[in-house]
């Protein structure tokens, strides 16, 4: 059985809420370790929806070629250039600032636009013993690196579509988009991560068993960059205090009602992923009152 997530679900497993006189050492802070020179915008749309959702603090380490496009467009954030090699993907040479920072962290996104298969799996390997003390949650090329370790020993959130996690798994696409829950339980328990199963409707599985179901009405999230600002605000919210079953279905939900909110406004289709962030503050609010 999965739980169904709705508004009643929501207002009954509230957000941890900072206290009247908090700052925002109080509210954590989230690394995003991602982009490209090729794809600079997914460090910044991850990065964004982090502080949208509450996070206190924001460091995003990038590729040296993205790092100046990063820091003008994300003035809230304190931006690391990484090297990079011949790909355009870090290199291991980036280790050590990401070290001098990793006892500070809460929550870390790693993988939204990083390119370079071989390289960027080497990377992820090297860098996620660094962040035992985080939540971390891995998208996109990143999370091929799950074929390797096969149990995470650490809080680790994934956010495959069905095309990714047929790569994983070596599941039919259409077999995973039939059966989500199934799929998503299953290796949530195989690698001893929270595993959210992205699609129309998402599976949200915890590694005890634990499973929520969300069904989205909003075609227009189907868009470039709206995997990015869903993984920033799941980390926003693990930064926040939340445990990463609670930021990922939490995450899901608040994704989905922007989407709905940004088609009732403009559309159906055309809305762009930058603009799902900024809906993200006023939702969490309502589902507070």
């Amino acid at each position: 059985m999965s739980a169904v997530v709705d508004e009643a679900l929501l207002r009954g497993w509230p957000l941890p809420q900072p206290g009247a006189d908090s700052d925002k050492e109080d509210r954590g802070s989230v690394l995003v370790l991602a982009g490209s020179r090729e794809m600079p915008g997914a460090a910044i749309l991850a990065g964004t929806a982090a502080l949208r959702a509450g996070a206190g603090k924001l460091v995003i380490a990038t590729p040296q070629s993205a790092a100046t496009a990063v820091a003008a467009s994300v003035p809230e954030a304190r931006v690391l250039a990484l090297p990079e090699g011949s790909e355009g993907a870090p290199t291991l040479s980036g280790l050590p600032p990401l070290q001098a920072i990793a006892a500070s962290l809460s929550a870390v996104v790693i993988g939204p636009g990083m390119i370079g298969s071989q390289s960027t799996i080497a990377f992820v390997q090297a860098v996620l013993p660094l962040f035992r003390n985080a939540v971390v949650l891995l998208d996109a090329l990143a999370l091929d690196c799950v074929r390797m370790p096969g149990r995470f020993e650490q809080p680790v959130i994934l956010t495959p579509h069905a095309g990714e996690m047929a790569h994983l798994t070596g599941h039919g696409k259409e077999d995973l988009q039939d059966e989500p829950r199934e799929a998503a339980c299953a290796q949530a328990a195989a690698w001893n991560a929270v595993v959210a199963l992205k699609g129309a409707t998402t599976c949200v599985a915890a590694p005890d068993g634990r499973c929520w179901t969300h069904r989205a009405q909003a075609p227009g999230l189907g868009t470039y960059g709206s995997g990015d600002v869903l993984a920033g605000i799941i980390a926003g919210l693990a930064a926040r205090g939340c445990a990463p079953e609670q930021a990922a279905v939490w995450g899901v939900a608040l994704h989905a009602r922007a989407g709905e909110a940004l088609a009732a406004r403009m559309g159906t289709l055309g809305f762009l992923a930058r603009e799902l962030a900024g809906e993200v503050p006023a939702l969490m609010e309502a589902l507070a009152a």
